[in-house]
């Protein structure tokens, strides 16, 4: 079964184009708050299939677990006066996993909104109970 977005619908997972999953990316980022956007200094944005192996036992992902998103930079809070000349940030999707725990393409919208948000909260010097908190609505 194709749906509208081009993805094909199978038992427990989804296919989608690389190019139509990059356009879910530019549709989340024009959905989230505009001033956390424009604010990404010196950040690429970007999606790769799965984690490296090397990623996922930097974050300390254990099997049975997935990673749908990764922030590996220097956040604003920790820049010093000495930060130039340093390669981009860079914030990266990971389809498959989102893929895998999405159910729909409603759902994985979603997820990828929420994952996006997630990351650029990271660039933002923001940790994981502070973004939980948020996302709890405190």
């Amino acid at each position: 079964m194709v749906s509208h977005l081009g993805c094909r619908l199978y038992t427990g997972t989804m296919d989608l184009p690389d190019n139509l999953f990059d356009a879910l990316i530019t549709r989340a980022m024009d959905e989230l708050p505009q001033q956390y956007i424009t604010g990404l200094d010196n950040v690429a944005i970007t999606f790769a299939e799965a984690p490296t192996p090397e990623q996922l036992k930097k974050q300390g992902v254990r099997q049975n677990e997935l990673l749908l998103g990764l922030y590996e930079g220097i956040p604003l809070t920790a820049r010093g006066a000495g930060y130039t000349f340093v390669l981009p940030d860079k914030i990266t999707l990971f389809k498959q996993p989102l893929l895998t725990v999405s159910h729909s393409e409603a759902e994985l919208f979603e997820r990828v909104k929420r994952t996006l948000w997630h990351e650029i909260a990271h660039h933002y010097g923001l940790g994981h109970d502070r973004i939980h908190e948020l996302e709890r609505g405190h």
